[in-house]
């Protein structure tokens, strides 16, 4: 950098003004709600933490954090590498007090962590600003949202930050209604330049102008798409407290197309069900889908959900390597109650009647699962370029194990 000293070289690596870019910027005009939607990697983590910093320096003291769950604010907000312990002269960088949930700054400034599963954690506290991260992934937004706003009742100016990736949640859209916020927007690839060599280009090329690219990667706030079988309406009145008392619970997975793990997502959901007749409904518990999947990656996953949520049976689909299925699911567990099923309609045909259910009110979600509902509000419309929805496959045969197909009356456990 020229003739510049040790110092002013310094200066100028911790200067994030010089180095933010645009969306990064807090609104110049009088605000209450500064709300940054951005794609995925865009820097709405290091923004929302540079904000903050900024707040304590301007004299801020009792700041809330909050993140979808707890160990997202301490991995994410405060020791990820954009994190408020990690940014900054390292002189004026707060300490985080596990046992406490905060941050200490050495000016005496105090963060206190919170996470959306718990909106009443925020019933009391008062703040004079906060920081709400990944907001379009909480479980409780609402209901967060309404906790956090009522105890922002400090100083001059009580100010709130939401960073997140946009998904059309209800409460997402109702703060786009309110007075006083500011919108910021900025794709990943406004951000190109510190993130790995290759990142944009290979994403573009599965994910580009795809609804999903649009998303994550442009930052869009996308809608419902006409034709769709689920809404994010529908999906926002299925949720439901966790902790009811099942008469049956299976575990659905939907394997890879290929048996080498190197492409495709495993689908994987657990659902609970009680009830008799007509009034028996179903819960979604959990959504562990992931990939790439290996066969003994997934069939571990598949093992130990059906341990960890004393299960009673295991439904695999087994168009995709029939009694291979099998085989893979018996080596994770000799023991394992597996049921194999075949797609003898196509995938549409056999949602249909599941998206029935849950227009019935008999379905219901026990917490948020984004990737899960993102592609139940694409599936069936015309536009929908996301790919093989493996998680929607895995729901589907779960639910129709447990309200529609023959063996779904009430039967015990565990003794």
């Amino acid at each position: 950098m020229g003739g510049l000293s040790h110092s002013e070289i310094r200066a100028v690596l911790t200067d994030w003004s010089f180095w933010r870019h645009a969306a990064q910027s807090p609104p110049e005009d009088d605000w209450r709600i500064w709300l940054f939607m951005g794609g995925r990697g865009a820097g709405k983590t290091r923004a929302g933490a540079e904000w903050v910093a900024e707040q304590v320096r301007a004299g801020k003291r009792r700041i809330a954090l909050i993140a979808p769950t707890l160990g997202d604010a301490r991995e994410v907000m405060v020791e990820g590498p954009s994190g408020l312990a990690r940014i900054g002269k390292p002189s004026a960088q707060p300490i985080y007090e596990v046992s406490r949930r905060r941050l200490v700054w050495p000016c005496g400034a105090l963060g206190y962590v919170f996470s959306a599963e718990d909106p009443d954690s925020l019933r009391g506290p008062q703040f004079d600003c906060a920081w709400a991260d990944e907001f379009a992934a909480w479980a409780l937004a609402q209901a967060t949202l309404d906790n956090l706003r009522l105890g922002l009742r400090l100083g001059d100016n009580p100010q709130l930050a939401i960073t997140t990736t946009p998904r059309p949640i209800p409460a997402l859209k109702h703060i786009l209604t309110l007075p006083g916020v500011a919108v910021s927007r900025a794709g990943t690839d406004s951000n190109s330049v510190n993130l790995a060599p290759g990142f944009m280009e290979s994403v573009a090329a599965v994910y580009g102008g795809s609804r999903l690219g649009r998303q994550e990667l442009d930052g869009e706030l996308i809608e419902d798409p006409p034709g769709a079988l689920w809404t994010r309406t529908q999906i926002e009145s299925a949720l439901t407290e966790p902790g009811e008392d099942f008469d049956r619970i299976v575990v659905a997975v939907d394997p890879p197309a290929s048996a080498h793990g190197d492409s495709d997502e495993c689908g994987i959901v657990v659902v609970g069900a009680s009830g008799h007749g007509p009034g028996r409904c179903a819960t979604v518990l959990a959504d562990r889908s992931f990939g790439p999947a290996s066969p003994e990656a997934w069939a571990r996953l598949v093992a130990e959900s059906f341990e960890a949520f004393e299960a009673d049976r295991v439904v695999a689909e087994a168009n995709q390597g029939g009694d291979m299925v099998a085989s893979v699911l018996k080596a994770a567990h000799a023991s394992l109650p597996v049921t194999l099923v075949r797609a003898s309609r196509g995938k549409h045909t056999r949602a249909e009647p599941v998206a029935a259910l849950y227009a019935a009110g008999r379905v219901k979600h026990a917490g948020r699962f984004p990737a899960l509902e993102d592609q139940m509000c694409a599936f069936g419309a015309p536009e929908n370029r996301a790919g093989s929805p493996d998680r929607v496959d895995a729901l589907v045969w779960a639910i129709s194990a447990l309200l529609l197909g023959p063996d779904h009356m009430p039967r015990l456990r565990r003794l």
